[in-house]
């Protein structure tokens, strides 16, 4: 489940409970729905988000990919240990901005 609100310019993107199979579809088309309305700067808040599986990183990697050739930014913050270790083994951290807080994740899409 998300939930969004504009912060600085942005938009933040808050995901909660789990990130699946079950909901990536969905999760995605809601996701993809601000890029095409002109939200071109994304800040993803997984401070409440549990779980997310392979579905819920290709949510996250499609908006990146999608945001890139719009000059758009994308910034994750407020992983749980189990998220970021996730993100951590399919390497995702390394081609996100993973930001410590939500205030560096406004800078980071600044």
């Amino acid at each position: 489940m998300i939930q969004h609100e504009s912060v600085d310019n942005a938009r933040l993107v808050m995901f909660k409970g789990q990130l699946n199979s079950g909901n990536a579809a969905s999760t995605e088309g809601d996701i993809l729905a601000l890029i095409e309305q002109g939200e071109h700067r994304l800040l993803f808040d997984f401070s409440e988000l549990d779980y997310i599986s392979s579905a819920g990183l290709r949510v996250v990697l499609v908006a990146a990919k999608r945001l890139k050739p719009l000059g758009g930014k994308l910034a994750v913050y407020g992983m749980q240990p189990q998220v970021k270790e996730v993100f951590e083994i399919s390497g995702f951290l390394r081609i996100l901005e993973i930001a410590h807080s939500r205030e560096d994740a406004i800078r980071r899409v600044a």
